[in-house]
């Protein structure tokens, strides 16, 4: 039978021999001897689960001190703190910001999942009990020693008195030290009278200009429920997202390097998170006028060009009506335009062509194709993990919301509200290859919010608000789901499952075990009457005009697409300390789309018709160093799909995909799992990854080689049924060849030496009209012109 605990109010002998060496008043002999001697006596003691003996245990003696104890009647920071109120410490507003600001509640330190040997704290102190029982009740309170606060392991290690694995933290002449001493010398409240609550924090600039190499300090105040303010510079941890442009140093003071640049400057202290966005403008001042005299044709560029202007970064030409074609047709309806749709647009002199060639492809079905690829990246599960029926189910529903122009909100409402079969109403999927309340969450505040709540699964977001009550309580939506039918039973899922609501089912806290109710992640719940599906009351909340986070992240994600960068990188991650590189363009963007009732063709309407969108992607010696103010066209790889389809297009012979008809294009098809090495090689989603998939827009050596040496794309070009051999067999002269495969490859016609280069290629003795035709495009399909979008 196991032994039963002693009483509180029994000492142990260790605690006592530290007493009487305390009134012994063996301070006066040397530190290290007071080291040995009090290590030697914990070595009587066991050390805690988890915890070395060579360490924490043998470093300090055992604490028998508890939150409610009070100092010792003799301790000098008692009487002070009795003779003045003021010097009382808080364990919250006081104890943990310093933790906090030399990293001991980090990821990489004691603030990680299971701690570092023995010893937790919540990460960056978001649970002030958690932290206040790991310090003073966890481990037998061998942590901290109220009868001699110097010896308090807490101490001791933290000054590197006594091995510590995060090295020294702590300097016993700093202020940081004497408040941890008098904090344990006063008995270790965890509470004081009448003690406010930090509500705020603000920073002394959101905004600031620099020149190169200057430096500005930045100041940090905490704002409490009383009233009172206090200057928390000093306990801040400081972040650059940009550190090789504009770096911070641990004191707060913000320094510019040596070329010009922008960064935002996160500052966090405790729960709280201010930034500052600072920005070195090029040196040389641009005239007022040039920015006048730069057209708008709508508030895009009027708000691009104002920052723009306050740079100091002039920007780009417009790009050529061929390079305008090209870029609109790649962008809207991911295929390459023809050569006499080429030919007739470089020959059309309305003013307006360009809105009109938008006009027209919006209403092509090539649309609906390829941006349902797009989403099928977002939302598209694995077939064998969920059937391939339903996959195709699947498919087939976003490509008809696509095609019939649904407008986003009800397409969203639509798919979190889904119930049925899976056979038959394929945006039920969702819910049979996300089985749990928590899995779910994850997907759509990401999608459909920009919030990345993964982290608050597990513990406070370190880089925002949210924290664990947040994320279960908005799990708590999707908790009545109901299955019925065969379960997933990978890797052969064929079977039919029906989605529909349960009138039981709950999500409860991790750590407290309490049921929570369904919450939203801001702003008023919604009322759920008795019986509606909750996701019914979330899908109204996602989609409310009230919402910012809704229609911002889509109008960031199309944005990106069309204009190679997001406002916000990566899209779907909208924070604090994330912020947009033009927050007045993402939100008038997100309020023109709201008020075009969610139309996403509007959308694309309104940006490529911009000026902006038609600038050239040639920088300037002022915008060279420009990677995300929009003054030239950020050039980008295309889309495998995209990739693919042109290559058909220009050899005139097409692939043939397994479980597709005949002449399906590769951005038609339903699933990842249809083989093509075309495909694989230029980045499609791995068949076995998990929505949402984003793709890296990276080239790579393996792409270039693939181009190089594919034998597919080499019978491609040397098919006798091709492009190449109907050219060469035609009565065109080799001029005409030539401008006929630049058309078929970039849009354009060549210039002049591309032209005679292209053409000596048909003159020589041995030479033939076939190989010469095949050689050139093969040299063409080569290039980064063809396989990036300018």
């Amino acid at each position: 039978m196991p032994r039963p605990a002693p009483p509180s109010w029994v000492l142990s002998p260790v605690w006592v021999f530290s007493c009487l060496l305390a009134v012994c008043s063996i301070g006066v002999c040397s530190l290290g001897g007071l080291e040995q001697r009090h290590a030697s006596a914990a070595e009587t003691q066991p050390a805690a689960t988890g915890e070395t003996a060579t360490g924490e245990a043998a470093a300090t003696s055992e604490a028998a001190a508890t939150s409610e104890a009070a100092a010792p009647s003799e301790s000098p920071a008692a009487s002070e703190a009795a003779a003045d109120p003021e010097s009382l410490v808080s364990f919250e507003l006081d104890v943990q910001p310093i933790l906090t600001a030399h990293g001991c509640n980090q990821g990489a330190c004691h603030g990680k999942q299971r701690g570092q040997n023995g010893f937790q704290l919540s990460l960056w102190g978001f649970d002030s009990d958690f932290d206040y029982d790991a310090l003073v009740h966890n481990a037998r309170g061998r942590r901290v020693f109220p009868a001699v606060p110097e010896m308090s392991l807490l101490l001791l290690k933290g000054t590197g008195q006594v091995p510590h694995g995060g090295g020294v933290k702590l300097d016993p002449a700093d202020e940081g030290y004497e408040v941890l001493r008098r904090w344990i010398a006063q008995g270790l409240p965890r509470r004081l009278p009448n003690e406010p609550v930090m509500e705020r924090i603000e920073i002394s600039a959101t905004e600031h200009f620099m020149k190169v190499k200057e430096e500005f300090p930045l100041k940090l105040t905490a704002y409490y429920s009383d009233g009172s303010s206090r200057d928390v510079t000093a306990q801040t941890t400081y972040q650059s997202s940009e550190s090789a442009i504009i770096d911070v140093t641990d004191a707060g003071v913000v320094k510019a390097g040596p070329l010009p640049g922008e960064a935002t400057i996160m500052a966090r202290y405790m729960n709280h998170i201010a930034t500052c966005h600072v920005a070195i403008p090029l040196p040389e001042p641009v005239a007022p006028e040039t920015f006048a005299k730069l057209p708008r044709r709508n508030f895009i560029d009027e708000m691009v060009w104002e920052k723009l202007q306050s740079l100091g970064i002039i920007p780009s030409e417009p790009c050529d009506d061929a390079t305008y074609l090209r870029r609109v047709y790649l962008d809207v309806i991911g295929r390459l335009p023809t050569p006499e749709e080429v030919r007739t647009f470089l020959a059309d002199t309305d003013p307006e062509k360009r809105a009109r060639v938008v006009d027209h492809l919006l209403e092509r079905p090539e649309y609906a194709e390829h941006w349902s690829v797009k989403w099928a990246d977002l939302l598209r599960p694995n077939p064998y993990r969920v059937g391939i029926k339903a996959v195709f189910n699947y498919d087939h529903w976003i490509r008809d919301n696509f095609r019939k122009n649904k407008p986003y909100d009800e397409f969203v409402r639509d798919l979190l509200t889904a119930q049925g079969s899976s056979f038959d109403m394929g945006a039920t999927v969702l819910y049979r290859d996300r089985r749990d309340p928590e899995e779910i969450t994850t997907l759509v505040s990401q999608l459909f919010l920009g919030v990345r709540l993964e982290c608050a699964k597990c513990h406070h977001h370190p880089f925002e608000k949210w924290g664990q009550d947040d994320f279960y309580s908005f799990a708590a939506y999707f908790a009545r789901i109901g299955r019925k039918g065969t379960g997933l039973s990978p890797p052969i899922s064929g079977s039919e499952e029906i989605i529909h609501v349960s009138n039981r089912g709950e999500v409860k806290h991790p750590l407290t075990d309490e049921v929570l109710p369904p919450r939203p992640l801001f702003g008023e719940p919604p009322v759920i009457e008795e019986g509606e599906d909750p996701r019914a009351a979330l899908a109204e909340w996602i989609t409310s005009r009230d919402n910012p986070y809704f229609a911002q992240v889509i109008v960031n994600r199309v944005w990106a697409d069309l204009m190679g960068r997001g406002i916000v990188e990566p899209v779907d991650d909208l924070r604090a300390t994330n912020p947009p590189t033009n927050e007045p363009l993402l939100e008038a963007l997100a309020e023109s789309f709201q008020e075009a009732d969610f139309d996403l063709k509007q959308l694309i309407r309104l940006i490529t018709s911009s000026h902006v969108y038609g600038l050239s992607s040639l920088p300037t010696p002022q915008n060279v160093g420009d990677r995300q103010n929009y003054s030239r066209h950020y050039r980008s790889r295309l889309r495998a799909e995209v990739l693919s389809g042109a290559v058909d297009d220009i050899t005139g012979v097409r692939d043939q995909f397994s479980a597709m008809p005949a002449e399906s294009r590769s951005n038609e098809l339903w699933t990842t799992r249809v083989d093509s090495v075309f495909l694989d090689t230029f980045g499609r989603p791995n068949p076995n990854q998990d929505p949402p998939c984003e793709r890296s827009p990276d080239a790579t050596v393996t792409q270039v080689l693939h181009l190089m040496n594919s034998p597919a794309l080499h019978a491609k070009i040397t098919s006798d049924a091709g492009n190449a051999a109907r050219l060469a067999a035609s009565e065109l002269s080799p001029d005409e060849i030539v401008n006929e495969l630049y058309l078929l490859v970039y849009s354009r016609y060549p210039d002049e030496e591309e032209r005679k280069l292209g053409v000596s290629l048909f003159a020589g003795e041995d030479a033939s009209r076939r190989r010469a035709t095949e050689d050139l495009m093969w040299a063409l399909l080569n290039t980064p012109e063809f396989s990036f979008q300018n």
